[in-house]
């Protein structure tokens, strides 16, 4: 059993690895010129672009295959301010040159659409915002030019009062989809109202594959036990690798908030479970210290006689 280890759209390991510079609306709009307004939002862009470049050529230096890109990557992309901005084109060969770095070195890309990326509401303006977040995410994608292998994950969304009929309304809309957006995503349960019995039973029903978040499903769960349902998540993915979060949490009275790093005795108590389903898969690495953080498990992962570890982040099990 092979595993694959990523991390979160900031490198710590290098200077000025945050690819997320943006802006408010608000100190947007303190500029009056519509032209003006564009060519901030352009160098920010800009610097973003350039510095995911220097992010993914870091991971694959490192061997660090699997990578959530920022949402933040061209700010206020789907804003009224922002309308009739055509950044696909402006950044066209940036966008390209990640995208090629992406193919030539087998990279797993994926991102994770803002909370706010509400399908299931009964609210028609947050559907279209959502939408319109979703067709933001996949043109960056396409302007990579990276097939519907590079992901979207979201939530279910709100329970309303009513987790079935809120089920239920997911499931209209994600048909509705365009095929080029409904491809791409998968669907993660959360620490409040969709344990992973929820979304793993969505995910059979509309077909997309499922994210197990582990700690989620410490947060939410209803008594089921992992080791039951892992071989049914897993089977989602058909013939593709399986994906997971793993995070562990903060000693804090806020069980939901993730530590800097991961309990190793937690990640081996999971692969354990893992291994019964004798599958490869990769596991994002939701921790506050990111790339550091992996390296810090991996440094962990070599003392224990079980772990065989094939490069900075990757082991067999």
């Amino acid at each position: 059993m092979r595993i694959r280890l990523g991390y979160v759209a900031i490198a710590l390991g290098i200077s000025q690895g945050s690819p997320n510079k943006t802006t408010t609306v608000l100190n947007l709009t303190k500029i009056k010129d519509k032209k003006d307004q564009l060519s901030k939002l352009r160098r920010l862009a800009e610097e973003n672009l350039a510095t995911q470049l220097r992010v993914m050529r870091y991971n694959a230096a490192h061997h660090i295959q699997v990578f959530r890109i920022t949402s933040q990557l061209i700010p206020l992309a789907t804003h009224p301010v922002a309308f009739g901005w055509d950044y696909c084109e402006d950044f066209r060969s940036e966008l390209l040159a990640i995208g090629d770095i992406v193919k030539r070195h087998g990279l797993r890309v994926s991102a994770h659409p803002d909370h706010f990326t509400i399908l299931n509401s009964p609210l028609e303006h947050v559907v279209e915002a959502a939408l319109a977040d979703l067709r933001y995410h996949v043109n960056l994608f396409e302007a990579m030019e990276l097939g519907a292998e590079s992901k979207l994950v979201l939530h279910v969304g709100g329970l309303y009062k009513d987790k079935v009929q809120s089920i239920e309304r997911f499931k209209v809309i994600f048909q509705q989809l365009p095929d080029t957006i409904r491809e791409r995503i998968i669907i993660e349960n959360d620490d409040k109202s969709y344990t992973a019995k929820d979304v793993l039973t969505l995910c059979q029903e509309i077909k997309a594959p499922m994210v197990l978040d582990v700690h989620h499903d410490h947060c939410c769960n209803e008594g089921i036990h992992l080791e039951d349902i892992l071989p049914e998540i897993f089977a989602t993915w058909g013939s593709q690798i399986p994906k997971i979060h793993f995070s562990s949490a903060r000693e804090s009275a806020n069980k939901r908030a993730h530590a800097d790093h991961i309990a190793v005795d937690e990640f081996l108590r999971f692969l354990n479970i893992a291994k019964k389903c004798s599958r490869d898969f990769d596991v994002m690495i939701e921790a506050k210290e990111k790339d550091l953080a992996l390296f810090s498990l991996m440094e962990k992962l070599k003392e224990n006689s079980g772990v065989k570890v094939i490069n900075e982040a990757e082991i067999e099990y």
